[in-house]
């Protein structure tokens, strides 16, 4: 299995559902994305990288392609 970690930075929106079912947005600020080489990439960001989520890869794509999503690496 493939991983790749890179940084990152989120600079707008991007929105996941918590484990309540309540739409949530990734707060702004560094965070950290990973990919497994499956249809999904990690989110994990938080003072101490204590908060995750895994979003399809074209929700990722699509937040990159807006600006709200930038990769540092």
């Amino acid at each position: 299995m493939d991983i790749t970690t890179r940084r990152a930075r989120i600079t707008g929106p991007v929105s996941y559902r918590a484990g309540s079912g309540r739409k949530q947005n990734i707060p702004i600020g560094p965070c950290l994305v990973e990919s497994f080489g499956g249809r999904s990439i990690d989110i994990i960001w938080g003072a101490r990288g204590q908060s995750s989520v895994a979003l399809p890869v074209e929700e990722i794509e699509a937040a990159q392609d807006h600006g709200h999503l930038v990769l540092l690496e």
